[in-house]
């Protein structure tokens, strides 16, 4: 931290708490914290009665820190890297709203941003209606048009897909469902993004809005 911000770096945090061991912190219930005296580099064993600004603790557990500071439930937003050691206890067992940082959102969205991955998406949309809409259509012609709708379609689906990765695509969906990993961080993380710093773009009083999605039987809407 100094190394990167400067040695006033703990002038910025309210709470420093180093070592705690996640998920234990959030798990834990006789884990008492400790300050750590950095000019000695060791403990002090002195028990921690409030968290002082300037000071740097080890261990403890999220209750202490709730019951010491009074952040709780809603009025804190957590990040981490990792939906399960990070958020998840966070989010299910303390309320907690919950932000990840997914690293791999960089190359997704510039690729995601590409006019050829635009246009195969578009297009590939309009195939599948085409297919639902004369499927059963009679006569040779109409049957090979559709045969090579229907090809087409299957390129174009394992082309937006390979364009990720040719291993496994995308990390949040497959073809035209999320992933696995999708759903568990859209059940643990209220917001993901990047990189932390992309919230220096908003006002601390801005409100994220989670975007409507249609369901299959709902009718999407009528100006988009």
């Amino acid at each position: 931290m100094q190394y990167l911000i400067g040695k006033h770096w703990r002038d910025i945090f309210d709470v420093v708490i180093v070592q705690a061991r996640k998920p234990k912190f959030f798990t834990d219930k006789n884990r008492p914290f400790r300050i750590y005296d950095l000019n000695h580099q060791n403990h002090v064993w002195d028990k921690v009665r409030k968290l002082e600004k300037g000071q740097v603790y080890t261990e403890g557990t999220v209750r202490q820190l709730q019951d010491m500071t009074g952040w709780k439930g809603g009025s804190v937003l957590y990040f981490g890297d990792h939906p399960y050691t990070d958020l998840a206890d966070a989010s299910l067992m303390h309320g907690w709203r919950t932000g990840a940082i997914i690293k791999e959102l960089t190359s997704e969205i510039q690729t995601l941003n590409t006019s050829q991955f635009k246009w195969h998406v578009n297009w590939l949309q309009v195939l599948q209606q085409l297919i639902e809409q004369y499927q059963e259509s009679e006569g040779e012609h109409s049957r090979k048009l559709i045969r090579e709708w229907i090809a087409e379609r299957d390129q174009l689906r394992k082309d937006t897909k390979h364009v990720f990765n040719e291993q496994f695509g995308s990390l949040f969906r497959t073809y035209h469902n999320p992933t696995y990993f999708s759903r568990r961080l859209f059940r643990f993380a209220d917001v993901y993004t990047s990189n932390v710093t992309n919230f220096l773009r908003f006002s601390p009083k801005h409100t994220f809005y989670a975007r409507r999605g249609a369901l299959p039987h709902e009718y999407r809407s009528w100006f988009v």
